[in-house]
C-alpha cells in the first residue's frame, strides 16, 4: 500500500470516529446550517456542555479535518472544512 493511501485511510478512520458521536454531529450540523463561523461559546451552547468538554469535541473534529479553526486575539472561531466533506463524504452535509 502506498504512503498516500495509508495517510488517506488514517484520515478516513479519524473522520468516522469523529462523526460517531452525537455531540460532534450536532456541532457539525449547527456549523453547516449557520453557514457562518461560530466561536467556542456558541458551540458550547449547542449541547450545553462545559468548556473543557467543548474543547475536547472541537479538537477531535479539527484532527479529523472536519472543521477549520481561526484564532483572533483570545477567541477561536470554527467553520466547516468543506473540502474534507467534498473529498471523503460527498453529499453527507445535505443529509443533516
Amino acid at each position: 500500500m502506498t504512503t498516500q493511501k495509508m495517510i488517506n485511510d488514517e484520515l478516513r478512520v479519524k473522520i468516522f470516529k469523529a462523526l460517531a458521536d452525537e455531540t460532534r454531529l450536532d456541532i457539525i450540523r449547527a456549523l453547516y446550517i449557520s453557514k457562518n463561523e461560530m466561536n467556542c461559546g456558541e458551540v458550547g451552547h449547542i449541547r450545553d456542555t462545559t468548556k473543557s468538554n467543548t474543547s475536547y469535541h472541537l479538537r477531535t473534529l479539527k484532527e479529523a479535518k472536519l472543521i477549520k479553526v481561526r484564532k483572533e486575539a483570545q477567541a477561536k472561531y470554527m467553520s466547516i472544512d468543506l473540502e474534507t466533506f467534498q473529498t471523503y463524504l460527498p453529499g453527507f452535509l445535505d443529509t443533516l
